[in-house]
């Protein structure tokens, strides 16, 4: 795709920045649900060019609701599987640095909910992840004797789901 498609395709979300402080969203988005994601990165080791990195392969984590209970799941997609069984899953829109560079990005990212079953997804339209706490692969470990070896690095993030 050439850059000049890329951003006509993007045009429609110019107005989600990303801030300083937070990951904004259009001024009719309202927050549906929030949860605490607590779980591990995943990262496999892979050649890239001449060195070698651990590249990003999938989240694994459990979802929490503010008093704690579990109310569901996040893995590749990457998607988010709410306890009434309804998911979504989503494409990246935006990302920024975290305030603390020792944590990954904090993303927006566009929700595509399942179309079965109906549950507390179904009308998602985005997701944030912020507040992120780790997740960053290591900055060693990753050579040619190591070529497909995986890591599991723990994370924390608040994951808030948006309705248009």
């Amino acid at each position: 795709m050439r850059l000049f498609e890329l951003l006509l395709l993007l045009a429609p979300f110019a107005q989600l920045q990303v801030p300083d402080t937070d990951v904004t969203l259009p001024p009719h988005a309202q927050v549906a649900l929030q949860a605490q994601g607590r779980g591990v990165q995943i990262y496999r080791c892979a050649p890239q060019g001449v060195a070698y990195e651990w590249a990003f392969q999938a989240p694994e984590a459990k979802l929490y609701d503010a008093s704690g209970a579990e109310v569901g799941t996040h893995g590749a997609g990457p998607t988010w599987t709410w306890k009434d069984g309804s998911s979504v899953t989503g494409k990246l829109l935006a990302q920024r640095v975290s305030p603390n560079p020792l944590n990954i990005n904090w993303l927006l990212l566009a929700a595509t909910p399942a179309s079965s079953p109906a549950g507390a997804l179904s009308r998602i339209a985005f997701v944030r992840r912020s507040e992120t706490k780790g997740g960053i692969p290591p900055a060693d470990g990753c050579d040619a004797a190591h070529v497909g070896a995986t890591v599991r690095v723990p994370y924390l993030a608040e994951y808030t789901f948006y309705t248009r």
